[in-house]
């Protein structure tokens, strides 16, 4: 097999798992998932790849990626002594446990401490991978696996971290805005208000910019006849995973593979993230003004005051030698990070990086500031002066109950500061589970409790026939990331599907069998309280402030015992009153099984001024894109479906008075009132720019 045939396979391999990371970027996977199928498929892909790649170091490196493959950590986290909150432990506490100092500002917060030189970060790294042998021994032992098994699953594994960020969606607490910018065009569906994201489509209201494959694609819309103008293309080794516009900068995201050769076999060793920014002033001449780079898969970004803050996710080489640096310490622009700007996790042990470029719009020649965080990457959530870093940890031996471990990095004008570390019983649903709201971290978390250890092939090392018992917890954190206030031991046996803090107020929706969607009063930030539970059939998986005491809810329809899907349910929740939430309305669809709202937020088109909100739906005979609006009266009403074909992603946005469809490589136009088709245009039919 010739290298362009290896290079094919493995294209295919990587957009598959870019597409795994885009699905699962926001999901915490419980440790209670059974992984068994997960991990036969990718036993099968390793024999199979295994005669034309593998992994450097992947010898001794496998068992280091064995929680990857079940989508969780295995680092090992300090719990807080007997002294001080049995919930929470802060970096004052994992500055003593480890012996290290966090240095102080002024006000005396507790800061991050930073990595003392590279032997320091090679020391947490053998403890880890002593810590991962010695797990997959005891597995080995009980008979769950054996070492080659592991070895063979856990070396694929390597090639399929999840990405989490996307990866990461919405409006600030205070408001009830959808993704319109209030300039004539929609953008995309945010995380929290005023923080640009990069998404797979972007217009500024006389273009679209599409990702299409290895292109980005530039589309005229400034007449009903929709004209291409352009197309930038990336090298071979290259997968595009989202785009930017703000004014005359278009930044085009993007994961590189190195390749080398040894034995004659072609590894892929390297990848990094890069980001190429152009000069869009002329629309149909992109001109590149430089390419940005830093070691890992992309995870997501954010954009903030015409300044870039670029998230990557670097997964060390287990096995590497002392000498390789290249291959534990994460690099930007080439050189590797110093020491001093690597953040250090609370106790020692770690495989993964979070590493964060900043950089400006206007003037992308160099990057202002880089910083990493070391310990094992999780979901990240971006505030307007906050970037949070989170890791779910999961070991019996230093709690009975699942726990995530979040690191606080400010941000201002492209400079990065770490402030603070802690950890709180539980883990994250998403994003949207954690929130900050005047120098407070809200999170609600689950706990799970009784036999977490990690499964391998449908069995845990403790094959006890006990089930894991679940409740769900509410904190609140200070700026410094001490415990201000908590609720605990909420709905047992319940899960956190979805969530929304708006100010003073937070919603989650626990599931079992019915839909409790609980309100929380915040407004006491040392004694939070709930204030109200409504109980209903099904569940939300997304909540959206829909105008002044509206909250909507998408989800699914289940039956009372809680068993049978009956279909997507859209549901209009009265807050006015947040003690005594109602659920105004509901519509059912049926034979739809799910949709992309639960995957990625992005997805979603919402204009509460326009009253309109659009989503993808999957369905047992076809896929169909919906727009809904909403009427007190009269409930949802449907004003515009189209069937899709097609696995891609879809996005719907407005440019003046006309409605877009973005599918795959297909564009279609409607008018806005009454969407009225108007052009359709079929991308690809132009040569990409030639680019360095």
């Amino acid at each position: 097999m010739d290298k362009n045939e290896n290079r094919n396979i493995d294209e295919r391999e990587a957009a598959m798992e870019e597409k795994l990371r885009d699905l699962t970027g926001d999901t915490q996977i419980p440790p209670s998932l059974e992984p068994g199928a997960v991990e036969k498929m990718l036993q099968e892909k390793k024999k199979e790849k295994a005669k034309k790649y593998r992994w450097r170091y992947a010898g001794i490196a496998a068992a280091a990626c064995l929680c990857l493959v079940v989508g969780v950590t295995a680092a090992v986290t300090q719990r807080a002594g007997s002294s001080g909150d049995p919930h929470l432990s802060g970096s004052a506490q994992a500055d003593a446990d480890s012996g290290e100092t966090g240095s102080s500002d002024s006000g005396g917060m507790s800061r991050i401490a930073s990595a003392k030189d590279y032997d320091q970060i090679y020391a947490y790294l053998q403890a880890n991978q002593k810590q991962l042998e010695k797990q997959a021994r005891m597995y080995s032992d009980d008979g769950a696996s054996d070492t080659m098994d592991l070895a063979a699953a856990n070396s694929a594994s390597q090639e399929s971290t999840a990405d989490t960020g996307s990866f990461g969606s919405a409006v600030s607490p205070d408001e009830s805005a959808g993704s319109s910018t209030g300039s004539g065009y929609s953008d995309t569906n945010v995380r929290e208000e005023g923080i640009g994201e990069a998404d797979m489509v972007k217009t500024d209201g006389e273009n679209l910019y599409i990702l299409n494959g290895k292109k980005v694609e530039i589309v005229s819309i400034a007449s009903d006849d929709m004209q291409e103008l352009a197309a930038i293309t990336v090298d071979e080794d290259s997968y595009i995973r989202e785009l930017y516009v703000e004014g005359s900068r278009l930044a085009v995201l993007y994961t590189r593979s190195e390749y080398t050769k040894e034995d004659g076999f072609e590894i892929r060793s390297r990848d990094y993230t890069c980001t190429d920014v152009y000069d869009i002033t002329d629309a149909s001449a992109p001109v590149k003004l430089n390419t940005i780079t830093q070691s890992g898969f992309y995870n997501t970004m954010r954009v903030k005051d015409g300044y870039a803050y670029v998230l990557s996710s670097f997964q060390v080489e287990q096995a590497a030698p002392r000498d390789d640096i290249g291959a534990y310490v994460p690099s930007v622009q080439g050189s590797t990070l110093d020491a001093d700007r690597i953040y250090m996790p609370e106790s020692q042990m770690g495989s993964e990086y979070t590493v964060i470029t900043a950089f400006s719009l206007a003037e992308p020649q160099e990057q202002t500031d880089s910083r990493a965080v070391f310990g094992n990457a999780g979901l990240c959530y971006v505030s307007g002066t906050s970037i949070y870093v989170t890791e779910a940890c999961y070991d019996e031996a230093q709690a009975d109950v699942t726990q995530t471990a979040i690191r606080k990095v400010s941000y201002q004008d492209g400079q990065l500061e770490g402030v603070a570390q802690a950890k709180v019983d539980g883990t994250l649903n998403d994003s949207f589970s954690i929130d900050e709201y005047n120098g407070y971290l809200r999170l609600v978390t689950t706990v799970e409790s009784g036999n977490i250890a990690v499964p391998i092939n449908g069995l845990s090392a403790d094959s006890t026939e006990e089930e894991d018992v679940s409740t769900n917890s509410l904190y609140v954190l200070d700026e410094a990331l001490e415990l201000t206030g908590e609720i605990t031991d909420l709905a047992k046996d319940e899960r956190v599907y979805s969530a929304r803090f708006l100010g003073d107020t937070g919603y989650f929706v626990t599931f079992r069998q019915i839909d409790p969607l609980f309100s929380v009063d915040l407004s006491n930030p040392a004694e939070p309280k709930i204030i109200g539970e409504l109980k209903i059939p099904g569940f939300s998986e997304y909540l959206h402030p829909y105008g002044e005491g509206q909250l909507l809810g998408i989800g699914m329809d289940v039956d009372e015992e809680g068993v049978t899907t009956e279909g997507v349910k859209l549901s209009m929740f009265n807050i006015s009153d947040p003690s005594n939430v109602t659920e105004a309305s509901k519509l059912v669809l049926e034979n739809m099984y799910g949709t992309d709202v639960a995957y990625n937020y992005k997805s979603v088109f919402v204009d509460v001024e326009k009253n309109l909100f659009g989503f993808r739906a999957y369905g047992s005979q076809s896929d169909v894109y919906y727009i809904f609006s909403y009427d007190a009266a009269e409930g949802f009403k449907e004003v515009f479906s189209r069937e899709q074909t097609g696995y891609g992603e879809t996005r719907g946005l407005y440019a003046g008075e006309k409605f877009y469809l973005i599918a795959g490589n297909t564009i279609e136009s409607y008018t806005l009132a009454g969407f009225e088709k108007i052009d359709d245009i079929v991308l690809g039919s132009i040569e990409p720019i030639a680019m360095e």
